[in-house]
């Protein structure tokens, strides 16, 4: 399950030009860990932290967005747990917004919206495509799961810029490297649990450590999932720069159980102004013949009670 992908085709590396307090449209931003863990009662500490990134040169980043894959989909919930009953290693995502153009200052109400895998690698409303290597059917996992809708949502930043999501820790599938897909959203409104209008200001996606994820997949059920698993270094989107690239920051539930989960998190930098296509660099996999465009269902579920804005 741990064998290294080595084909050379993908064998892309971005070159990128990361600098210290400098502003891109649509930029990435590694401010630290504590201000995209804090807590809404400790939030003060995230906008402290945050700020003293404009004088302390630590705001780096992304000089230009990334490929948004062939597995969107329109018309993701607004909801803080995406996981619909989804099996695998639990993950708490914590992501902080902050205004690159102005000393990197928390964005309140942004809207940040993730998309990933499940742990044998299917997307939500693409369920037919083939992850490669050898991997159960995805109807055999047997969870009440909606096809058109798992592991896909939007949360909509509070006053210090911040976002919390429960989820599960992604798969993988041929022939990319473990990652999850995020769109930087503002300008917009809550609609029938949903977000819709204004634009998108960042698309991007975040990574995970290889000797964690290696770890992770030999873990039920991601270890029905067996074949050639791409490294970072062999990723076809992955720039090489650490967090300026979209590594996450990963802490273990319990340091000696990774089955008990995960808390990952990064600080995306944004100009607010800069309006992003979801065209960026790099590939991502081929979607099915066929496979679904646009909004999901009109019968997909609505928000539960109980999902967080």
């Amino acid at each position: 399950m741990t064998g290294k992908h080595r084909n050379t085709s993908i064998t892309r590396r971005r070159a990128l030009a990361v600098t210290g307090g400098t502003v891109a449209a649509g930029g990435l931003a590694a401010v630290g860990y504590q201000s995209a863990f804090a807590d809404t009662a400790t939030d003060a500490e995230a906008t402290a932290t945050a700020s003293a990134t404009s004088t302390s040169g630590t705001c780096m980043q992304l000089m230009s967005s990334v490929t948004e894959g062939p597995y969107y989909l329109d018309g993701a919930l607004v909801r803080k747990d995406i996981t619909e009953g989804k099996n695998g290693v639990p993950l708490t995502l914590r992501l902080t917004v902050v205004d690159a153009t102005d000393g990197c200052t928390p964005v309140s109400g942004a809207a940040v919206e993730i998309w990933h895998c499940d742990a044998w690698g299917y997307y939500s409303g693409y369920t037919t495509a083939n992850p490669g290597g050898s991997a159960p059917a995805e109807s055999e996992e047997g969870d009440s799961a909606d096809d058109a809708t798992y592991l896909r949502g939007y949360q909509i930043a509070n006053a210090n810029g911040v976002v919390k999501f429960e989820t599960i820790f992604p798969g993988w599938y041929t022939p990319r490297t473990c990652h999850i897909h995020v769109k930087v959203h503002t300008g917009g409104e809550k609609a029938d649990g949903t977000y819709e209008g204004g634009k998108v200001n960042f698309t991007g996606q975040l990574f995970f450590d290889d000797d964690i994820a290696e770890e992770i997949f030999t873990l039920e059920p991601y270890s029905r999932h067996t074949g050639s698993y791409t490294t970072l270094a062999n990723d076809m989107v992955y720039g090489g720069g650490g967090a300026s690239s979209g590594l996450l920051t990963l802490k273990p539930v319990h340091k000696s159980d990774p089955s008990k989960g995960y808390k990952g998190s990064l600080t995306l930098g944004i100009d607010p102004d800069a309006e992003n296509t979801g065209a960026g660099s790099g590939g991502g996999g081929t979607p099915p013949s066929g496979g679904p465009t646009g909004a999901p269902p009109s019968d997909s579920p609505s928000p539960s009670a109980s999902a967080s804005s």
